[in-house]
């Protein structure tokens, strides 16, 4: 196996592209607030896709490296998933229904009695409200959205605006992520 580190100017660009597509998932996050009830269809869809996009660049900017040094066709394939990708031009399909009519206790779709993907997404989508009526206590979950909502807030200067938006106890942990952040200083030469 190649042991090559990445090259540094491809490593800052998919860290940037990285850093873009988390100030997106953030911003998906934040349209899902009750005080966003006006916008947050449109701006959770836009914030998503902008983010989907931003790491698709990614990836292909390492796949377009990855097939420059002499990676097979084969082997890039099966890095890149094709086969897990989905075309959002095509929009939503019967396992994306099923998966929404579960979610909201909605009758099972047709084809939810029959093996396959749509009976599986309609019964995740069961299982999903069933865990929503209980509180979010997953750590892992609350500490990965108290850190976008803190590092968003500390990267526009808007501590005092978690206090606004989030429930109070994701606002307090948003708080703590943002005051351990220091802002980067510029390089001195």
């Amino acid at each position: 196996m190649d042991s090559t580190p990445m090259p540094e100017p491809l490593r800052r660009a998919v860290h940037q592209l990285v850093a873009e597509a988390v100030m997106n998932c953030q911003d998906v996050l934040r349209y899902t607030e009750p005080d966003q009830a006006h916008t947050w269809k449109r701006m959770t869809l836009y914030r998503a896709t902008d983010a989907a996009d931003t790491m698709n660049m990614a990836a292909l900017l390492i796949a377009a490296y990855c097939q420059q040094t002499g990676m097979s066709e084969d082997t890039l394939q099966t890095y890149l998933q094709t086969g897990q990708q989905q075309n959002r031009a095509d929009g939503p399909h019967d396992d994306d229904r099923a998966h929404v009519a579960g979610l909201l206790g909605n009758p099972a779709p047709k084809g939810a009695d029959e093996p396959g993907t749509v009976r599986s997404m309609y019964g995740h989508g069961r299982r999903q409200a069933d865990d929503a009526q209980r509180s979010e206590d997953d750590p892992q979950k609350l500490l990965t959205e108290a850190c976008l909502h803190g590092l968003n807030a500390k990267l526009c200067d808007d501590v005092d605006s978690l206090d606004s938006y989030l429930p109070p106890q994701m606002a307090a942990m948003a708080r703590k992520v943002a005051d351990a952040l220091q802002m980067p200083q510029p390089a001195t030469v």
